[in-house]
């Protein structure tokens, strides 16, 4: 069973506006591939990066239902966090951003897939040569996976 690593971004991807097109279609990806977590086809796992990136969103509701949502999920304690500072470390100076380097250096860890709604962040992870984790946008998932 593939363990999933999904951004904060890609969490939050309902709550944005759904005018556009993409940003509909990663919601449906976003929903989709929470139905297969739930049906057991997946394993999606949460870390501290998502708790403590969650507990700084101002929307109340949208946090309260964040929080809910990654309640769902595991939380595995890592054994080794200071090769997670690390490497996290070692990503944001090739240029990730602070929590996108924790997120990324995290999901190499625990899990198989890591998705993000984050294009910047997405061509980052695909030009880092010493990536661990496989990086997709929802969409990309869910057509590799051929969930329907």
């Amino acid at each position: 069973m593939k363990t999933l690593y999904l951004d904060v971004c890609t969490y939050c991807r309902p709550f944005d506006n759904q005018d556009a097109l993409r940003i509909r279609l990663e919601t449906e990806a976003f929903y989709l591939i929470l139905q297969y977590i739930q049906q057991h086809h997946y394993q999606s796992v949460v870390s501290p990066v998502h708790l403590k990136e969650i507990a700084a969103i101002n929307a109340v509701e949208e946090r309260l239902l964040l929080k809910a949502e990654l309640a769902k999920f595991p939380h595995p304690l890592v054994e080794d966090i200071s090769a997670i500072r690390s490497r996290a470390d070692y990503l944001y100076h090739s240029g990730f951003g602070i929590a996108d380097a924790a997120h990324v250096a995290y999901a190499e860890v625990l899990a198989d897939v890591f998705i993000t709604c984050d294009d910047k962040l997405l061509k980052k992870c695909q030009k880092e040569t010493s990536l661990k984790v496989t990086a997709m946008n929802p969409l990309q998932f869910v057509l590799s996976e051929e969930l329907q």
